[in-house]
Order: C-alpha cells, then structure tokens, then sequence
C-alpha cells in the first residue's frame, strides 16, 4: 500500500497511543485506596474477572455519555455493580464514589506509548491529526495533562457521538472537522474490524500489532487485503 497524498492521520487511542497505568482499563491509579489489596488479591481471578465483565456488560450498554459528570455518575454504577459481584471485598458508597470519581477524573490514569510521544510532534508537523476512540468524555484530559491535545485538530469519542467503531459516522466526524476527504487520511487502530471499517470509507488502513507474535501472523494475512500491517508507530516515519 503507498500513501500518496496524504493530508490527515486518525489515531485510535488505547493500546495505540496509550494504555492504562495499572495495565487494566478499570483499575485506576489510586484503586487500591479504595479497595483492600489484600482482599483483591485473595479472590480467585476468574471471579474478579467475572466481576469486571457484569460491570462491562452495563457500561457498554451506555452508548451516550457526553459530559465527565454523565461519566462519573455511570461508573459510580459500574463499580457498585462490581461490589456486589465481590462481596469479599465489602465496598461501602464512599469507595464507590471514590472509584468512580478515580477513574473519571484521573488524567494521569493512561500513559502514553514512547514510540507516540515521539512520532506524534513530527507527523504534526506536515499533517491534520485526529483522535477516533471508543471511549469516554474524560479521556480529553488525558491528552490536555500530557500536553498532547495541541497536536489534534479534531477528538473523536464515541461517547458523545452515540456510535462506536466501526460505524462510519467516527471517521466521517473527524474527517468532516479536520476538511479532509476519505482518499487524503490514513487511519491507524489496534483493532482489524475498526480498520476495515475505515477502508470501506476508502481510508487508507493500518493496523498496529504492538504483541510480536501477533504482528508477524496479522502481517501474513494482510496479503493482499489492501491494509498494511505495522509493529510501531515509528514505522509510520
């Protein structure tokens, strides 16, 4: 695939740009400030997982949420689900508001990937940048506390648009915000179904492969799909 042309990269966010300080998506910085550690980890994995996925099954039902206070108020119901499928842990209201209040208004609850931070103030530099993420309204601040909100022209949450990726209407918002047609943009996603998403719009498609393993096989079944495969950000240099 050549990329001629190009005026615009659109970024997904997790496990593109960044990734969860604790390495899972719901446990946030100051967790364990509200939740006995001991206790957490007595419980066997597979029921805490469990118990994250009740809670998941609830957030994603929520498909608009467009302000950090809509936010905060969802999670506060996220992990009060949580609690009662982990009663060993016996979690009152205040760290369920504590919880929710972490997770929400937390901007240094991701960190950033190093091969981003450096690849993204040099393609800012000749191209219109964008952020398309199946995520919540918080997440702006995240961007805006690392400093990394001046580079993108355009900040796609699938909160606030009602729809998350695939469906077109996330590229078309950025793409119609940054005034760049589908031919002229390149997007980039962990995820392969997103892609294709954006190449039936007749984006050019990227997917990122971060795990080795996973790289190298992705990379065989590209073949001749009309997507390229990339192992880190720096490749796109």
């Amino acid at each position: 695939m050549r990329l001629h042309n190009i005026e615009a990269v659109l970024f997904d966010s997790g496990k593109v740009l960044n990734a969860p300080q604790s390495g899972h998506w719901f446990i946030s910085p100051k967790f364990f400030n509200h939740v006995n550690k001991s206790a957490f980890d007595n419980i066997n994995m597979e029921k805490r997982n469990r118990a994250f996925s009740i809670a998941g099954d609830y957030i994603n039902s929520i498909t608009m949420i467009k302000t950090k206070e809509e936010e905060y108020e969802h999670f506060r119901k996220y992990y009060d689900i949580f609690s009662k499928a982990l009663p060993e842990l016996q979690l009152q209201d205040e760290a369920v508001n504590g919880l929710a209040g972490d997770l929400t208004y937390n901007a240094e609850k991701y960190k950033f990937f190093e091969d981003a931070t450096h690849v993204i103030p040099l393609l800012f530099e000749k191209y219109k940048l964008a952020v398309v993420s199946d995520a919540w309204p918080s997440l702006k601040d995240v961007f805006i506390h690392a400093g990394f909100d001046s580079y993108f022209s355009s900040f796609v949450i699938s909160s606030v648009i009602g729809v998350t990726k695939p469906n077109k209407k996330m590229y078309l918002a950025a793409l119609n915000e940054l005034n760049v047609s589908p031919n002229k943009a390149v997007f980039i996603d962990d995820n392969l179904k997103n892609c294709m998403g954006a190449k039936e719009l007749g984006v050019k498609a990227i997917l990122l492969c971060r795990d080795k393993k996973y790289f190298t096989v992705q990379k065989i079944l590209s073949i001749g799909k009309g997507y390229k495969v990339i192992h880190s950000l720096n490749e796109l240099l």
